[in-house]
């Protein structure tokens, strides 16, 4: 049994990226970038109008004289002229700023007499301009490599001005769960002693959410060869076989087991955490083999704090997680001998740990979207204290 610092410290070592490839920005959402992103021009490429109303020379502009109105800028068509003493150009946000001009009066204090406008006091101090570069200049960085390409690293991705990205191959993933008692969603309820199988389904979220692909599903009852078999047809199509359940000393745990025909090599036997010690990393036929704890919490802790940083170090990125120093809005209870991982929601005051934290919880995990990371033997913490948590 090894600590959680060093099992992610063998991730890094032993896994090796599955290399990259080039496609269209339109379908790089979800997936990891291999590259850096440089902005191609800057944003804005010009000083630009914030607001809809009229560009003016600021020292040349008074609250009720009546200057003229000699034309008009919308995003994307400049006015081509030059603005002078006593002129405006009907300027629309977006729009580039006319050429003289430095100041933009909001369409609110104007009052337009066919050609020419009148401005009421209070206009200012504000002259609603994003100067030229002010998002970001030719050259910057907008997104570096390692991101996963979500929502707003996609607007960033676009606004680089580039068609195509290179990215992480996706990786292929196979999930088998295992156990006698499991029954597919929708059919527990008729067989006696049946649980629903809900554990597969979660750690398919959370393949989808770290950018994988899940290619191939099963589920086996605790019978040696029949997993064998499992374990060998994921390992044909898969570049990672995540195993739920099986994995304590059981007479029928098999999940370590399946995998010896196929040539297994542990890479991480056991983890000192709470919960989830009986998580375990491998590899076999060259493919990477996960083992998640059977009962639901344990599972959704430790693919969490295991499935992120693996998928990191296949997509060729930094492992790491992100840590937030967060104040606690209730009390915390004191900690066992292993590294616990406690389950809590973020209310208005800070980070409240959810009542029931049994590692075969299922309902409870609704209210956890925070992960509270104890040391060993850590003595409990009143309301107030600052406590390291990771997202769920």
């Amino acid at each position: 049994m090894i600590p959680f610092a060093e099992a992610l410290a063998r991730i890094a070592d032993h896994i090796v990226p599955l290399g990259t490839e080039t496609v269209p920005l339109a379908e790089a959402s979800g997936r990891r970038l291999a590259c850096d992103l440089t902005a191609r021009c800057a944003a804005p490429r010009a000083p630009v109008s914030a607001m809809d109303g009229y560009a003016v020379i600021e020292a040349a502009t008074q609250p009720g004289r009546a200057i003229a109105v000699i034309g008009e800028a919308v995003a994307g068509r400049r006015f081509e002229g030059r603005v002078g003493e006593g002129e405006a150009v009907r300027i629309f946000t977006g729009a580039p700023m006319p050429e003289g001009s430095d100041y933009v009066i909001m369409q609110e204090y104007a009052t337009r007499t066919g050609d020419s406008v009148t401005f009421a006091e209070g206009y200012g101090p504000a002259g609603h301009v994003r100067a030229m570069g002010s998002d970001f200049d030719a050259g910057d960085v907008l997104v570096p490599a390692g991101t996963l390409l979500n929502a707003r690293a996609m607007i960033g991705a676009a606004a680089a001005d580039v068609a195509e990205v290179e990215v992480a191959v996706r990786p292929r993933v196979a999930i088998i769960g295992t156990g006698d008692e499991l029954a597919v969603p929708g059919s527990a309820h008729a067989v006696r002693d049946a649980i629903p199988e809900s554990v597969s389904y979660g750690v398919t979220a959370l393949v989808g959410e770290a950018g994988g692909c899940v290619v191939h599903r099963a589920k086996c009852p605790d019978d040696l060869d029949a997993l064998t078999r499992a374990a060998g047809e994921a390992l044909e199509c898969a570049d990672l076989v995540i195993v739920t359940g099986g994995a304590s000393v059981g007479d029928r745990d098999f999940a370590k087991p399946m995998f010896k025909p196929h040539g297994l090599s542990v890479i991480i036997p056991k983890v000192a955490i709470k919960p989830g010690k009986p998580v375990w990393l491998g590899k076999a036929r060259g493919k990477i083999v996960l083992g998640l704890p059977g009962n639901p919490t344990s599972a959704m802790v430790t693919g969490a704090l295991f499935l992120r940083p693996i998928f990191q170090a296949l997509g060729g990125a930094n492992v790491s997680h992100r840590w937030h120093s967060l104040p606690l809005a209730a009390p915390l209870k004191a900690t066992g001998g292993r590294e616990t991982f406690v389950r809590a929601r973020f209310d208005e005051g800070g980070l409240v740990p959810i009542g029931n934290q049994d590692s075969g919880a299922q309902a409870a995990l609704l209210e956890a979207d925070w992960l509270i990371r104890c040391p060993p033997d850590q003595a409990a913490l009143a309301p107030g204290s600052t406590v390291t948590a990771v997202s769920f």
